[in-house]
Parts: structure tokens; sequence; C-alpha cells
């Protein structure tokens, strides 16, 4: 039986970097980045505690940066277009490369990643990396690309502002001229003719919150009149299905697909495939922000998951800082009925502020209601980022984005609670303080759950909501409930938003012990969550008895006998 993927996502740059004196913009020379070295099997094997199934490496593939390694022969980026010193994750330079600032040897940095990704394998867990299809740095250039590979836009015709074999779409005879400083005399960026811009913005004038940091690719859509130019097969296609398989071939196991959505659907069904041919077990995420194209991507595309960002992400962040109703997550539920094999569900990532934040609930010691939903709605993945499980801030300006609540991507940095985590090294957690030894505990525990119980990992649905909202011991705006079941076996989860301890009578419908096929009777049931044990009984005529702290859940295992 197949696992519920538990993705756990981190950035090398960031995650191994023992600093603890970073400067705010500060150089690779003050503030150091993180080593795949680093990520040693004791680090991973500490990783794999929480139950993770595979490391997202975020960050690997070669983007530009303001720092020069140009006596590696790697052409140096313009910083005038560079966000950040550090640089973007997804303005990439070179899809056939790895960052040199992720190695030890600048020279070694291919075989460095290798051996990590062999690390990985050996400790349990299978690597997923990004894929950025939709857009690359403003100017590419591939220095360890094999042989007969060209350059994106090397062959283009610059003076079409579209043409189906062209990389890139331009806008001719117009010199790129974004609302920033671009530099003077030998230093300025130069760019004629102006290319179009990441975000969709088909001018050559992007302004500062544009991302005019990268470059638009053309898949062979002209945006100009809505027209498709598929067959022949555009050279773009060609080109981004042999780095795909390039990167299978390092052992890649799978690909968070950026911005998936601004790519033609029609790319996507012909390169799945043909990838899946070769490497028939690499899995595709895909970055999307749309419920209405859900379907199409999973049925017609060819992806094996979806973020699920606007449906439960953001209902449960208004759960938590607006005081929406957790009515609304019945809504959830329904709104993926019949795709949530597919979804991926998370409470942070690197675009999102982190959850203990002052941008969202302010204390991770709330997080527990929010994260027993993300983990057991469904069987889809689930995802947390390096430094959730420790109740991570981001409280400091590191650079670029300024304090915003999320761990910059854009500088060199270090993360606080990483560092107490790791001990340099150690990986003992000696540094941690209790609530942080607390809460990392509790991850374990919901995330192996994941796994360990076949109803969380495969089983059906059920809402108890409809039939608790007049019950008085339930308030449906604070409490949410609902049942797990595999082979006669259940899971009750019930979850409290509320500040307050709640003692709750939950009604079960017979038409429950139909639809999950489990009996009716008293058992010695098991508190997953915190270990308890109690005989209860789960009867059609007799409501199911527990008792849920402030800001907690619980997860009752009702055993088939």
């Amino acid at each position: 039986m197949n696992n519920k993927p538990i993705i756990y996502q981190l950035l090398p740059r960031l995650f191994t970097n023992y600093n603890d004196n970073c400067r705010p913009n500060g150089s690779l020379e003050q503030n150091g980045s993180g080593k795949f070295n680093l990520i040693t099997s004791k680090v991973l094997a500490g990783i794999k505690e929480l139950g993770t199934t595979h490391v997202w490496y975020t960050g690997i593939i070669e983007h530009a940066t303001a720092t020069d390694f140009s006596e590696y022969g790697i052409e140096r980026d313009n910083p005038h277009v560079v966000k950040g010193i550090a640089g973007s994750p997804y303005a990439i330079k070179d899809y056939y490369d790895v960052n040199p600032f992720l190695a030890d040897k600048v020279e070694n940095r291919m075989a460095e990643f290798e051996a990590l990704v062999k690390r990985t394998h050996r400790a349990g867990m299978k690597v997923i990396i990004d894929f950025v299809p939709n857009h690359t740095a403003r100017r590419y250039r591939s220095d360890v690309a094999p042989d007969g590979v060209a350059d994106f836009g090397q062959n283009d015709n610059t003076e079409l502002g579209f043409d189906a074999n062209n990389n890139y779409y331009y806008i001719p005879n117009q010199i790129f001229a974004p609302s920033l400083d671009l530099g003077s005399d030998g230093n300025a960026y130069v760019e004629f003719p102006a290319k179009a811009t990441g975000n969709d913005a088909f001018t050559a004038f992007p302004g500062c919150n544009d991302w005019y940091e990268t470059a638009k690719l053309n898949y062979g859509r002209d945006y100009g009149n809505g027209s498709n130019h598929f067959q022949p097969v555009p050279d773009t296609w060609f080109k981004m299905l042999n780095i795909l398989r390039y990167w299978c071939s390092k052992g890649v196991d799978g690909f968070r697909c950026d911005m998936a959505f601004m790519v033609p659907t029609e790319f996507w069904q012909w390169v799945i495939p043909n990838v899946k041919e070769h490497y028939p077990d690499v899995i595709f995420i895909a970055e999307i922000y749309d419920v209405a194209l859900y379907r199409r991507f999973i049925f017609n595309a060819g992806f094996d998951y979806l973020y699920d960002k606007v449906n439960l992400y953001d209902t449960l962040r208004d759960i938590q800082c607006h005081h929406h109703s957790a009515a609304r997550l019945t809504n959830c539920w329904q709104t993926v009925e019949g795709l949530e094999p597919y979804m991926l569900n998370f409470l942070e990532n690197h675009d999102e502020q982190r959850f203990a934040s002052s941008f969202y609930a302010g204390d991770a010691s709330l997080v527990l209601p929010s994260l027993a939903v993300s983990a057991f709605i469904g069987t889809g993945a689930m995802m947390i980022y390096a430094g959730q499980e420790l109740g991570e801030k981001a409280a400091e300006a590191e650079g670029f984005s300024g304090l915003d609540g999320r761990t910059t991507i854009f500088d060199y940095w270090s993360i606080p609670t990483l560092r107490r985590w790791l001990n340099r090294g150690k990986v003992d957690g000696a540094a941690l303080s209790e609530g942080e030894k607390q809460l990392r505990r509790l991850y374990i525990k919901v995330l192996n759950i994941c796994n360990s119980q076949p109803a969380i990992r495969s089983g059906r649905f059920f809402d108890l909501m409809y039939v608790n909202y007049e019950n008085p011991t339930v308030n449906p705006h604070r409490q949410y409930i609902f049942l797990r079941s595999y082979a006669g076996e259940a899971v009750l989860v019930a979850v409290n938003f509320a500040d307050a301890p709640v003692n709750l009578k939950i009604n079960i419908p017979g038409h429950a012990f139909d639809y999950l096929d489990i009996p009716e009777h008293t058992v010695t049931a098991t508190e997953l969550i915190g270990d308890e044990q109690a005989e209860k009984t789960i009867s059609r005529n007799s409501p199911f008895e527990t008792t849920v702290a402030a800001h907690g859940a619980v997860a009752w295992l009702l055993p088939h006998r």
C-alpha cells in the first residue's frame, strides 16, 4: 500500500547555515550559506523522524545571483536585475547546473548534489526539486549543458514579438526599461529588444512589483491574438523535456512545478507522459491557485498532486486569524470531493507567512487544530516547511523583502530555530527551548499518524457536522468533527479552535456506519495524539463523548473489535 506523501521543504542555502550574526542584505562572505554536505545522514535521520517521505530541496537549480562566481567559469549576473543578494530561486540562469554557493568546492558542485540525493535515498526518503517552466532569469546562459544543447533564446528571431519556435516573447524595437535603476556606464543592464516579463507583463516597462528579474518563456501560445501553435511541437517543449529527463537521471524523484497554470495545459499533457515513459515513478506537483482548474490539471494535464491553497489553506487561515466559522471546512472537502487523493495540504511554505509569525497566528502553540485538519482530512500529500515544526517566527528583516512574516528566499541568511535544533551538526536539539521541543514532538506524533494508521493513510471520509449543528455541546463555528475509516477500523477526529476546552457529545448518524462499514460497539479506544486510552462507545443511539483542549485536537482510534 502506498504511503501518504509527507513532504519536508527546505532551502539548503538557509537550512544548514550556522551563522548566528547575519547582517541584513549581507554578502555570501558576511552571512555564509548552507551546504549540501552539511545535510548529513544524521540530519536526514532527524527529518525522517517527522514521518517525512519526500524532501523538497528548494533552490537547487542555478539561478541569477549578485555574487560573482566568474572565476569558476560561471557568467556573472547583473545585480540590477537580481532580487536580493543571493537572488531568487525562481530566476533560473542554467537549468543544467546547481547553485555554486551550496557546494564546499564550487568546481565539485554537481557531485556534491548527487551525493545528497544518494544520502536522502539511503535515509529512506525521496527527492523533490523545483521545476521552473514559466520563466527564466533575464539572461540565460548554461556553462555545463550537454553538447548540442542550445541555450534558451540562442536561436530566437528577436525581430518578432511572437514566433512559435522562439523561446521568449519580445517587444520589438523597444529597450527594457522597468521602473527601477538599471545602473549606468559599464555596469548598466541593457536588454534590447526587451523580453516579456514572467508574470505575463508583455511590455518593455514592467513595474517594481512585477517579476522584473524574469523573462517569460514561449510555449507556442500567441498572447497577442490568443492562438495556439503546438504543431509541430515547439522548441521550448523539447528543451524542457530534456531538462526534466536530465534531473531524473540524477536520481530526482519528483518535481514541484512552479506556476504550472501559467504554462499551456497541452504542454503538460505532452511532457509528463514522455518523462514517465522512462521514469514511471516520478511525481509532478502543480503550484496552482484556481480551484476551477483543479480537474483539468489532474485528469487532463496528468499531475499527481496540486497545491490546495485557495481552498483549505485560505480557509484555515481565515478561521485562525479572522474568526471565520469552522463550518466552512465542510465546503472545503465538498469543493475537492473526488479529487482529495491529489491534494497537497500545507500551513506553511516559502511563499506564505509563518504560522507563528505576528502576521499569522503569532503563537506556534495554537497550531494543532489546523495541523490536524490539514494532515488528517484526506489521503493526499501533507507538506511542512523547515522550521515550522519548531515554531519559527521569521521575526527578522533579512534584506530584500523586509519584515514580512516570511523566511527570505532572496538573501544569505540562517534560521534561528533550525540552528538551535541542528546544533552545528550534532542534531540533538540541545539548544531548543522546552516549548520548541514539545512542538517538534507534536509534529512527529501527528505526521507519523498519517501513515501508521490505515484509516488516515487510505481510508474513507465522513463529515459529522451536519448532525451536530444543533448539538448544544458543539459550536460549529469553533469545532470541526469527522470520521475516517478503513477495513472496519475508524478514527474520529475532533478539533477545537476556541480559547477554552470543550466537552463534546458527538452525534454519529446511522448513515455513517453504513457508508464507512464500521460496527457499532464499545471498545478500548486510543487517542492517537495524546496516547490516552479509554472505553468508548460508538453507536447511532448514544453520543460519542470526548474532551478537546483549547486550541486542541483529538484523534480517537476505534478498532474493529
